[in-house]
């Protein structure tokens, strides 16, 4: 790109928590701002699961990049897929082979599923990490319904078990929310279905669900779980999938044609390619400014920065951290326009809740409150509806939620042809019964109407 600015200019690659907030502290910064990303929208991933479960649209949770940012005069956006930085001569590559070069670079590239090396799980496994995931993931349910539906032979050789992997809260949101949508609604969808042969398998390697939550909180949620019709299996990791079948280190086979893996993330595979030092999951090491070492005008947010706190702990990959660091860079990019010293990023934890599903969630606030029930989930209602880019979204998503508790109804059940690779068909075939395909083979293309 040629400059005609003769302001710094601040590239920030990723349009995630990090990267919006960041663009939008320097609004009023002396800079010439330059967010790229692979997507033209915003995706709000904590509530990917209600998209992939019914409840909501794609497009309530997305939001246009372009469309946050039009009253931003020092903003620009570039829709293209970085490849790779020339550190030495300050320029971000891209895929097409453009070279775009920066005064200050901000990596926020986010994180990707990590399947720790689990034999098939790549494969066979559902990831849930993006808009895609979550509408192939959707159309892959229903289509296992109706399959079923046809011939209900299939339910015995695991096709309407669905099993998920990992018992962060990702995982047990998903596992609640699936058990709700077969009781709620698919039993009225499929009169004719026994719907409640239907098992939803949630499995954990440790012994316990929600890690870094309280006991009593972890407890509280396989009670929950477990009442509601969840099979909770911890402290027996997966081993090897195959198209039909998960096995587990005890030995055991559970029969499915749909594994969800919700079991942990690593940074984005962009961290590998930059040839800097790396640390758990494959984060980028920084300076206690969040720069990277040795480049003091590079900077690394989110899931993709390896930052640690006072006891030299690596800060979870949550959007709150996000979001503190992208305020913390703003304040330091504007430290150096202004030659003064950087100071350490300080992460505030303000707590953390996951939701159960209808009526139930755990929260744990940063001030030693925890509360678990209908008041916990209220609270989980209103942080996302809050935390939602644009009032029509938030609207939208509020009206679903309102419909949907009121009338025991999901209305986003519609299954959609969408387009995929012939790799990803060949890789699938083998499997009897609807298609298999995982959400990263969907064409970028499917869903112009975007979510979060």
């Amino acid at each position: 790109m040629n400059r005609t600015d003769p302001r710094p200019r601040v590239v920030i690659v990723g349009a995630g928590f990090g990267g919006l907030t960041l663009a939008r502290r320097l609004r009023k910064a002396p800079v010439e701002l330059l967010l790229i990303d692979r997507h033209n929208y915003h995706t709000f991933q904590p509530l990917l699961y209600q998209v992939a479960t019914a409840g909501l649209e794609p497009e309530e949770i997305a939001h246009a990049v372009r469309g946050i940012f039009q009253r931003q005069h020092n903003f620009h956006f570039l829709l293209g897929t970085v490849t790779g930085v020339d550190l030495a001569a300050r320029r971000v590559r891209l895929a097409d082979g453009t070279a775009i070069g920066y005064d200050y670079l901000v990596l926020a590239a986010g994180a990707s599923t990590n399947y720790f090396g689990t034999e098939g799980a790549e494969t066979h496994a559902f990831p849930l990490k993006s808009l895609p995931d979550a509408v192939a993931l959707r159309c892959h349910i229903i289509r296992q319904f109706e399959a079923a539906d046809r011939d209900p032979a299939l339910i015995d050789a695991g096709g309407l078990t669905f099993v998920v992997v990992g018992g962060g809260p990702t995982g047990v949101e998903t596992a609640g929310a699936l058990v709700e949508l077969f009781e709620l609604v698919f039993s009225k969808d499929y009169p004719h279905l026994p719907v409640e042969k239907a098992r939803v398998v949630l499995v954990e390697a440790t012994d316990h669900l929600l890690g870094g939550f309280h006991p009593d909180s972890q407890a509280h949620a396989r009670r929950t779980l477990e009442r509601r019709g969840v099979e909770v299996r911890t402290g027996d990791p997966v081993v090897r999938v195959t198209a039909e079948a998960v096995h587990l280190r005890s030995g055991d086979v559970i029969p499915t044609r749909t594994l969800i893996w919700a079991a942990g993330v690593r940074a984005s595979p962009l961290a590998d390619r930059l040839g800097l030092e790396q640390t758990g999951g494959g984060r980028l090491v920084v300076e206690p400014d969040l720069s990277v070492p040795g480049h003091p005008e590079v900077f690394v947010l989110g899931d993709l920065a390896g930052s640690r706190d006072e006891d030299g702990n690596l800060h979870p990959q949550l959007a709150p951290v996000a979001l503190q660091g992208a305020r913390h860079v703003a304040r330091q990019i504007r430290r150096r326009l202004a030659g003064v010293p950087g100071e350490p990023f300080r992460y505030r934890d303000k707590g953390i809740m996951a939701t159960i599903g209808r009526n139930a969630a755990v929260a744990e606030l940063g001030f030693g409150l925890r509360t678990r029930g209908f008041l916990a989930w209220v609270m989980w209602l209103f942080l996302h509806l809050v935390m939602l880019i644009g009032f029509r979204n938030r609207l939208n998503v509020l009206v679903n939620w309102a419909w949907n508790y009121l009338t025991y109804d999901r209305s986003a059940r519609l299954i959609l042809d969408l387009p995929v690779s012939r790799e990803a068909v060949a890789r699938h075939d083998a499997a009897p019964g609807p298609d298999l395909l995982t959400g990263k083979t969907v064409s970028e293309t499917d869903l112009s109407a975007r979510r979060v």
